[in-house]
C-alpha cells in the first residue's frame, strides 16, 4: 500500500481541494482520538493504576519528551524524502500501542503495571514523533501560505467540536461503567480500557484520511548535510527568540496543566463526567474562538494575537487556588465555569498561533528542521516542568499558607469576625509558580519579530468588538452587558497621552 503514495511534482487544484479536505477529516478523527487518550481518562486510568503525584509528573513529561526523536527523523525525512509513507507507517504503529496498553490491567501483576504502561506509552510518543515530523513538513509544503490561518482555523475547529462530543460521551460512558459494572474484569481501570480501544479506532480512521492527501515532491535545495541543517535555526536570530519564548511558555503550561484533572478528581472529588462536562465547556469555547483568532492572524500577525490571547489562559491559573477555601464552598462552581471559559479562548488563540508561529518563519523547504529544533527545545522544557511539578506536588502536599482577614471589636457585644482571604495548599502552589512563569514567558514573546506584525492594542480592539457584537445578541439589557464584558475590559488598550505642547482637552489631541 505505502509504494503506493509517492510524492507528486505538480498537484492540481483539484487534488489540493480535496487533500485539504481530508486533512481536516484526519483533523476530526486524530482529535477524537487524542482526548480519549489524553488529559483526565489518561490520568484516570494511571491512578486507577495506583500512580502517585510524582508518575503523573512522569507521565506528563513523556510526550514532550519524545519530541527529541524529531531530530533523528529529520534524518530520515532527508534520507527517504518520502514524507507521507514516513507518517502512514508511523502513525500506524504510534496507534496500534493502546492494544497492548488496555491490555495491562488483565496480563499484568500489580507491581509491573505502571512501569509497562510508561514503557508503552513512551513507545507510541516516539513513533508519533517522527510521524510528526514528517507531517509537520509535508503540510508545510503543500498548503499555500496566504491560506494556513483559514485552513488550521477550520480544521481545529471542527476537530474540536468533534472532540467535545466524543470526550463528554466517554465521560458519561466512565461513569456508567463504574456505577453499574464495579466487579467488571480490570476493576477500576476496565472503564478506561474501553475508552482506549475506542481511541484506536478513530486513529486508524485517521491513518486512512491522510493516505487520500497528495505529497508535493520535497525542494531539491533541501538536500544538505544533516548537522548544518540542524544549525540553520540556531543561527537564525529572530528564530532562537521564538525558540526561547515556546521553551518557556511550555515549561510554564505544563508545569500546571498535567494536575488540574489531578485536582479536581482527587482534591474537589468530582465525577468523571464533571470533569469532562468542564473540559467540553472549554473545547465549545474554543471552538467559537478558532475562526475569530484565525481570522486576527492572517488580519495582523501570530504574534499579536498571542500577545492578546495567552495573558488570558495565564489569568485563569491564577484562579484555581481560590476554587477552595480550604474546601468546596459556594463559589467553586462558578469559578470552575470562569477558569474554563477563560482559558478555551486563551487556548483557542495560543494553540491556534504557536505552532503557525513557528511555522510561518521556518523557510520554505527547510520546515522540517526548523520545527524539529523547535519541538526538541519546546519537548526539553515540557518534559523538564511536570517532573519537577511532580516532586514539588509531593512535598508542597504537606505544606500550607493561609492568609486570613480578622475584625475584632472591643465592645460590649465582643464582634469578632474572620474570613480566609487565602488559602494555599498542596497543588495550589503550583499554580501560582506557573502564573509568575508564564508573565516572564509573555515577556520573551516581545522580542520575537513578525513580518507584517501589528500593535497589540488592535487585536484588542477586535477582540472586545467581536465580544460585544456577542453579548449584544444574547442581552439586550445593558446592565448584564456591562457585567458580562467586565473581565475582558482589562484588556482594553489605553488612550495615547496627549502631545505635551497641547493641552489634553484639545479636540486636535491624539487619543485613540
Amino acid at each position: 500500500m505505502f509504494r503506493s503514495v509517492p510524492p507528486q511534482s505538480s498537484i492540481s487544484d483539484r487534488e489540493l481541494e480535496g487533500g485539504m479536505r481530508a486533512l481536516v477529516l484526519d483533523g476530526v478523527f486524530i482529535q477524537s482520538h487524542t482526548v480519549l487518550t489524553t488529559g483526565a481518562f489518561l490520568i484516570g486510568f494511571a491512578l486507577a493504576l495506583g500512580a502517585s503525584n510524582s508518575v503523573i509528573g512522569v507521565l506528563a513529561a513523556l510526550g514532550p519528551l519524545a519530541l527529541a526523536f524529531q531530530i533523528p527523523a529529520v534524518y530520515l525525512v532527508q534520507r527517504l524524502r518520502w514524507r507521507k509513507c514516513i507518517v502512514l507507517v508511523a502513525a500506524t504503529l504510534s496507534r496500534s500501542m493502546w492494544l497492548v496498553m488496555a491490555a495491562i490491567p488483565f496480563v499484568l501483576e500489580r507491581r509491573l503495571q505502571i512501569p509497562v504502561f510508561l514503557g508503552a506509552l513512551m513507545v507510541h510518543y516516539t513513533l508519533g514523533n517522527i510521524g510528526g515530523c514528517a507531517f509537520n513538513s509535508w503540510i508545510r509544503d503543500l498548503i499555500p501560505q496566504r491560506r494556513l490561518g483559514e485552513f488550521f482555523s477550520r480544521r481545529m475547529t471542527l476537530a474540536t467540536a468533534a472532540g467535545a462530543l466524543v470526550s463528554l460521551g466517554a465521560g458519561f460512558g466512565v461513569d456508567a461503567w463504574k456505577l453499574h459494572l464495579p466487579g467488571a474484569p480490570g476493576g477500576a481501570a476496565g472503564a478506561y480500557v474501553a475508552v482506549f480501544l475506542l481511541a484506536m479506532v478513530f486513529g486508524m480512521l485517521s491513518v486512512h484520511q491522510l493516505f487520500r492527501a497528495p505529497e508535493p515532491v520535497m525542494p531539491t535545495g533541501a538536500d544538505e548535510p544533516f548537522l548544518r541543517t540542524l544549525r540553520q535555526p540556531l543561527r537564525d536570530r529572530n528564530f532562537r527568540q521564538v525558540l526561547i519564548f515556546l521553551g518557556a511558555w511550555n515549561f510554564a503550561l505544563n508545569f500546571a496543566a498535567p494536575f488540574f484533572a489531578v485536582y479536581l478528581l482527587q482534591r474537589l472529588g468530582m465525577d468523571m463526567s464533571w470533569v469532562i462536562g468542564l473540559t467540553v465547556l472549554s473545547q465549545a469555547v474554543n471552538v467559537l474562538f478558532f475562526r475569530f483568532w484565525g481570522r486576527l492572524a492572517d488580519r495582523f500577525s501570530h504574534k499579536a494575537v498571542l500577545a492578546v490571547s495567552a495573558p488570558l489562559f495565564i489569568f485563569s491559573f491564577l484562579l484555581w487556588p481560590f476554587t477552595t477555601m480550604p474546601e468546596q464552598y459556594f463559589l467553586t462552581i462558578p469559578l470552575l465555569l470562569v477558569i474554563h471559559i477563560l482559558a478555551g479562548i486563551g487556548t483557542a488563540g495560543v494553540n491556534l498561533c504557536t505552532g503557525n508561529l513557528a511555522l510561518r518563519l521556518a523557510p520554505y523547504g527547510k520546515a522540517g528542521a526548523y520545527l524539529a529544533v523547535n519541538s526538541l527545545v519546546s519537548g526539553l522544557a515540557a518534559a523538564v516542568s511536570p517532573v519537577i511539578a511532580g516532586f514539588s506536588a509531593d512535598w508542597f502536599d504537606s505544606q500550607q499558607l493561609v492568609l486570613t482577614l480578622h475584625y475584632a471589636s472591643a465592645g460590649p457585644e465582643g464582634a469578632d469576625f474572620v474570613m480566609p482571604a487565602l488559602d494555599l495548599r498542596g497543588l495550589d502552589f503550583l499554580f501560582f509558580i506557573a502564573f509568575f512563569l508564564g508573565l516572564y514567558a509573555m515577556h520573551r514573546l516581545v522580542t520575537v519579530r513578525e513580518e507584517g506584525e501589528v500593535k497589540e492594542a488592535d487585536v484588542r480592539r477586535a477582540l472586545l468588538d467581536e465580544m460585544g457584537r456577542a453579548v449584544r445578541q444574547v442581552s439586550t439589557v445593558a446592565g448584564v452587558r456591562q457585567m458580562i464584558m467586565a473581565p475582558f475590559t482589562l484588556f482594553r488598550p489605553a488612550p495615547a497621552p496627549a502631545p505635551e505642547d497641547q493641552p489634553s482637552g484639545n479636540g486636535d489631541a491624539n487619543t485613540s
